[in-house]
C-alpha cells in the first residue's frame, strides 16, 4: 500500500511539473521546453540554407538531440496522464506527436526532417507559462461568440458572394476584354479584391462609368467590413462572464480550462 502511494505521488508530482505552470518546478519546466522548441526551429531553418550547408553534421546532430528530448518528454506525458489515449488524441498530443515523427521518418525517406517546424505550435504553451490566465478566458469567450455568430456570418458571406458576382458581371460588360476584363470569374476576382479593399492595381477600369462603378465599390467595401464585426461583437458582449480559468490540467484526461475552486474535472469527473 506504501509502494503504491509512493508511485502515485512521484507519477502526480510529475504530472504537476510537465503540465501545469503554477509552481516553480512546472514554470521552469516550460520555460526551458519552449527554449528547446525555438532553439530546434532555428537548427531546422539553417539547415535549409544553402550557404551553410556545410555545418550540416552539426545541424543534423541538434536535430536528433531536440528530438529526442522531446520524445523522452512525449512518452512522460504518457506515462503521468491517467487516460493516455485521452492525451494522444488531444490537441496538444497530436502536435508533440507530429514534432517528433519527421526525425525518424527521414530515416526511411531522407528531406522529411525539414516538416520539424510543426514544433513552432507548440510555443502554444507560452500562454500558460507567462501566466495569461486572462487571455485564455477572453479566448473562451471569442470561441462562443464565433460560435453563437456563424450562421449569421455564413448568411452575411453569401450575400457577399452573391453581391461581387452581380457586380463583376456589370463590370465586365462596361468595359470587356479590352480593359483587362477578360471573362466573368477575373471581373469577379477584381470585384472581390476592390471590395476588400485590398487593391492590387493588376486590372483597372478605363471608362469613367466602370471608374464610377469602381468607386461606388469601394465605399460599400468599408461598409461591408464592418458588418461580420458588429455581429461578433454583440455575441461577445452575450457571452461575457466573470468566470475564471485556471491553468491546472486534470490529472486523467489531460484537459485544461478549469474553475479556479473546480474540484472535479468538467470532461472526466476525476478529482483534480
Amino acid at each position: 500500500m506504501r509502494e503504491k502511494q509512493k508511485k502515485y505521488s512521484w507519477r502526480a508530482h510529475l504530472h504537476e511539473i510537465i503540465f501545469e505552470a503554477d509552481t516553480p518546478a512546472g514554470r521552469l519546466f516550460d520555460v526551458v521546453l519552449i527554449i528547446f522548441i525555438l532553439l530546434s526551429i532555428v537548427v531546422v531553418s539553417l539547415d535549409s540554407v544553402r550557404s551553410l550547408r556545410m555545418y550540416a553534421p552539426w545541424f543534423r546532430f541538434f536535430e536528433w538531440f531536440f528530438t529526442l528530448v522531446f520524445t523522452v518528454e512525449y512518452i512522460l506525458r504518457i506515462l503521468t496522464t491517467g487516460k493516455p489515449l485521452a492525451y494522444v488524441r488531444s490537441f496538444f498530443g497530436v502536435i508533440d506527436l507530429l514534432a517528433i515523427l519527421p526525425t525518424y521518418i527521414s530515416l526511411l525517406f531522407p528531406g522529411t526532417h525539414y516538416l520539424l517546424v510543426i514544433r513552432s505550435l507548440r510555443v502554444l504553451r507560452v500562454f500558460r507559462v507567462l501566466k495569461l490566465v486572462q487571455y485564455l478566458k477572453e479566448a473562451t469567450m471569442l470561441l462562443q461568440a464565433l460560435r453563437a455568430s456563424r450562421r449569421k456570418i455564413t448568411v452575411f458571406l453569401f450575400g457577399v458572394l452573391s453581391l461581387v458576382l452581380i457586380l463583376g458581371s456589370m463590370m465586365y460588360i462596361i468595359e470587356g476584354e479590352k480593359s483587362g476584363f477578360t471573362s466573368i470569374p477575373r471581373s469577379v476576382y477584381w470585384a472581390i479584391v476592390t471590395l476588400t479593399t485590398v487593391g492590387y492595381g493588376d486590372i483597372a477600369p478605363a471608362s469613367a462609368l466602370g471608374q464610377a462603378l469602381a468607386a461606388f465599390i469601394m465605399i460599400l467595401g468599408y461598409c461591408i467590413i464592418a458588418v461580420p464585426t458588429g455581429i461578433v461583437s454583440v455575441e461577445l458582449t452575450r457571452s461575457f462572464s466573470e468566470q475564471r480559468i485556471s491553468t491546472q490540467a486534470c490529472p486523467e484526461c489531460s484537459a485544461e480550462g478549469h474553475d479556479y475552486d473546480a474540484v472535479h474535472c468538467k470532461y472526466c469527473g476525476a478529482r483534480l
